[in-house]
């Protein structure tokens, strides 16, 4: 029988039990859309989130009458499946929303996509022709020569040219990533084409090579009214019904033995919870669940859990005394001049985002904790924002009434030349526990959009429920 104590001076709470729990570490989309789907199915679920919120990296932050994602996050997919999933837990609330950006590069506004009149306009007949012709030159010599792409740097010349490259890939995949393009791993920039939009966007303006959708490029996206936390808070919502998911409160061990996961400990300012299970999913950071394990793995596991890295943000909100800013979903500042990433405006996602006659700008900063910016003051953060956003000519310093800062760690995983080597080791470990799966982008060490998160914990509920009901088959 599965136990769940407490161990605490406060009051014990009861929380729901049975043969059939399962434990799931971390409240993002993957951990939420898998309790979810095992709750749906009549199985009993406990959701350990350490935030005082759901929804990960998707959530959505409430600053007295603003709300604002972590980024900005649409929500589109080509599974059919997955729409209809994610239209359910909506209840069908939600907005289509016309995807409109730019990017701000040599001081000039470039539509994205870009149109040919617009590329050619913006970038110079000259530099449009030398584009061309690097992009024609990589293309003959492919035919003779098969390239050896290790890096981004690589495979991104070698598909478009080294002009392309240096105007639209180097700067910012460097500024987002913080490390050179030739220590970005080609084994996740070849599949992962979101990485790649500038280019792909200039690829689709200027060469229409074919007539393919490139999904990243999509006009129209649905999103939630009240921000892209909706469809968490939602999932949470439904989970609760019948079962439990605990805020800030963080597990710390992860006690296993003879290959299983046993139980779990997790604390929170008022308890102390030891929690079995006979099933555990993860979503939190996979370098974080190797370090909880109890017994503590090989050192060979944890020498290659130290050499994967995650990026850190900081999203900087500043609050505006007026109606509106900006016409786009979302503007991208390659220009390593500019330590902004990437604004939007999340009023031109939802008029419901902001009060009226209010606006307000959310401005990313991709950054490692060690960073100048990670480390600034809040302060210093709001006036270097309003600054850029001055020069960009977007505000000026008097219509700021407010600012919101959240600094969120962990938000990326870094796919440095050779992490693949110490990944397929640390996952080659995990998969020796019988009871342990893994999802979500930080718990599977993936890129993941919203639909990918939601259908990998979707996945692994489905295992669970499958395994379930062979076991039930083969005792019959």
């Amino acid at each position: 029988m599965n136990s769940f104590t407490h161990n605490s001076t406060h009051p014990q709470h009861t929380l729901p039990f049975s043969d059939n729990t399962s434990v799931i570490l971390g409240g993002g989309l993957a951990g939420l859309s898998a309790g979810f789907s095992l709750a749906d199915a009549g199985r009993s679920v406990t959701v350990f989130e350490s935030d005082k919120e759901v929804g990960g990296l998707s959530k959505t932050i409430r600053h007295g009458n603003f709300k604002f994602d972590l980024g900005g996050h649409r929500f589109f997919t080509r599974n059919e499946e997955t729409e209809r999933f994610v239209k359910n837990i909506l209840r069908n609330d939600y907005l289509t929303v016309h995807r409109k950006s730019k990017i701000y590069l040599q001081k000039k506004f470039f539509d994205y996509p870009l149109k040919p009149a617009n590329a050619l306009l913006g970038l110079g007949v000259s530099t449009t022709i030398r584009a061309i012709s690097d992009y024609g030159k990589e293309k003959i010599k492919n035919l003779f020569i098969s390239p050896q792409n290790i890096s981004l740097e690589d495979w991104v010349i070698s598909h478009f040219g080294r002009t392309l490259f240096t105007l639209y890939f180097k700067e910012y995949s460097e500024k987002v990533w913080g490390i050179s393009c030739k220590n970005i791993s080609e084994e996740w920039v070849s599949r992962r084409i979101e990485g790649l939009s500038l280019g792909v966007a200039i690829k689709n303006a200027l060469f229409k090579l074919n007539g393919r959708r490139v999904p990243t490029l999509v006009d129209e996206f649905i999103y939630p009214p009240m921000g892209i936390g909706q469809i968490s808070d939602r999932f949470k919502e439904e989970i609760e019904k019948r079962n439990t998911v605990l805020t800030n409160t963080r597990v710390s061990e992860i006690k296993h033995r003879n290959a299983v996961i046993t139980n779990i400990i997790a604390k929170n300012c008022d308890n102390t919870y030891d929690l079995k299970g006979n099933e555990f999913i993860s979503s939190i950071p996979i370098t974080h669940l190797v370090s909880m394990l109890n017994p503590s793995p090989p050192i060979d596991i944890l020498t290659a859990v130290s050499k994967l890295k995650y990026r850190d943000l900081v999203i900087v909100t500043i609050m505006l005394n007026r109606e509106r800013v900006t016409d786009l979903t979302w503007l991208y500042l390659p220009e390593q001049s500019m330590p902004l990433g990437r604004i939007h405006e999340p009023k031109n996602w939802s008029p419901y985002m902001a009060p009226e006659g209010k606006t307000h700008i959310v401005a990313e900063y991709f950054c490692f904790k060690e960073d100048r910016i990670w480390n600034s003051s809040d302060e210093e953060l709001v006036s270097m924002t309003v600054k850029q956003l001055e020069q960009l000519g977007f505000i000026k310093k008097n219509d700021v009434f407010d600012y919101c800062i959240v600094r969120v760690p962990k938000a990326y995983p870094v796919f440095e030349v050779g992490y693949n080597e110490q990944y397929s080791k640390i996952l080659q470990y995990l998969e020796n526990f019988k009871n342990l799966h893994i999802a979500g982008r930080t718990g599977m060490f993936k890129y993941y959009n919203i639909d990918h998160a939601i259908e990998s914990g979707r996945e692994v509920a489905e295992k669970i429920i499958q395994n379930s009901k062979l076991k039930i088959t083969n005792q019959l």
